[in-house]
């Protein structure tokens, strides 16, 4: 459905493109608001974390350098454990192929899967695949509600639009990290005293 509105509902010069992203320049806002609009009126179920880069703790970070991929590692982890059921025997995991700054892809595969087995049921099948969004159509929707998730969270144009859209459509969402800073001065307050 989402291949086949775009190769009739964008502009020409962007009909056959293997990949049209949420932020693409040559699509209007308009365009983009029916989009998710198309995308939002799918069976689709919405469970998603996120952070501020102002609350990215200090674990993540090397001498003023963000570790990314070890980032990114940790939440796709937390947001694969709002998907996971005592009842499930199998969890299947497609997310996007990137490139994981300071981790393998394997080590990416086992930490994940080191996370969600303890969640699942003895015996249970884990699967974590990485897919190129260039030729699938679902990572690509992911993309899109990423997308217009961020420009809400990070209130940028259209961010107040996208998630009125998309909001019959969201399940659970939460915010990580939120307290770290927070947390982090009230514990060496209590160290001081000690």
């Amino acid at each position: 459905m989402f291949k086949s509105w775009q190769r009739t509902r964008f502009p020409r010069k962007n009909r056959n493109q293997p990949e049209i992203k949420f932020s693409e320049v040559n699509i209007s806002d308009e365009l983009r608001l029916r989009t998710l609009r198309m995308i939002s009126e799918m069976d689709i179920r919405i469970k998603y974390t996120y952070l501020k880069r102002e609350n990215i703790p200090s674990e993540y970070r090397n001498n003023g350098k963000l570790n990314s991929g070890i980032l990114y590692t940790q939440v796709v982890a937390e947001n694969l454990k709002l998907y996971t059921s005592a009842a499930d025997n199998e969890f299947r995991v497609f997310c996007d192929q990137r490139h994981l700054k300071g981790i393998t892809r394997k080590e990416f595969k086992n930490i994940l899967t080191a996370g969600i087995l303890p969640l699942l049921p003895r015996n249970s099948i884990v699967q974590i695949e990485m897919i190129d969004s260039k030729t699938n159509a679902n990572i690509q929707i992911a993309d899109w509600i990423s997308g217009a998730l961020a420009s809400h969270h990070e209130n940028k144009t259209l961010g107040k639009e996208c998630h009125e859209i998309l909001k019959n459509n969201i399940i659970e969402s939460d915010e990580l990290f939120k307290d770290y800073w927070e947390d982090k001065y009230a514990n060496k307050k209590l160290n001081r005293k000690d």
